[in-house]
């Protein structure tokens, strides 16, 4: 058995070893929920330049959009890019039939903006890091099907 090596960066093999890890796991998933539709999401927003200035990348599966990342950089920011990113992946998600989006978070990242965009605490792990907490967050999404069939 190789020594533990948990601080140190992945090379490029055991990255691929840790990817397969991953996708094994996610083959499972599919084999025991009978669930295989899935799509990712990924939505950019470049400079001129070509530059990135922020986007949002997750994906669909089993009714729930998952946000794994959503980065704006640092001069973008409260400009309103963070809201668009976050409106497409909601889009997405109700494309895809969706009932909820979901990610997880950090206290010292920006769970004022996600709360402000409609997303609720489900969870929290205290310590992650020390001083901070991780926390789960999620928003149930309107069927908007049966709004539409629904006279007001």
């Amino acid at each position: 058995m190789e020594s533990d090596r948990s601080s140190d960066v992945l090379s490029d093999d055991e990255r691929a070893i840790a990817r397969r890890l991953v996708d094994e796991i996610g083959e499972f998933n599919l084999e025991a929920t009978g669930i295989a539709e899935f799509h990712e999401i990924l939505v950019v927003e470049t400079d001129g330049g070509g530059e990135l200035l922020g986007g949002v990348y997750g994906w669909s599966w089993g009714g729930t959009c998952w946000i794994e990342a959503l980065w704006v950089r640092e001069d973008m920011r409260r400009r309103g890019l963070g809201s668009r990113l976050l409106a497409a992946a909601e889009q997405a998600a109700r494309r895809h039939g969706c009932a909820q989006l979901g990610l997880d978070t950090h206290t010292f990242q920006a769970p004022s903006f996600y709360a402000r965009h409609g997303l609720e605490l489900v969870g929290e792990l205290t310590d992650y890091p020390k001083g901070h907490s991780m926390l789960l967050l999620r928003k149930q999404l309107p069927d908007d099907r049966n709004a539409a069939a629904s006279p007001e």
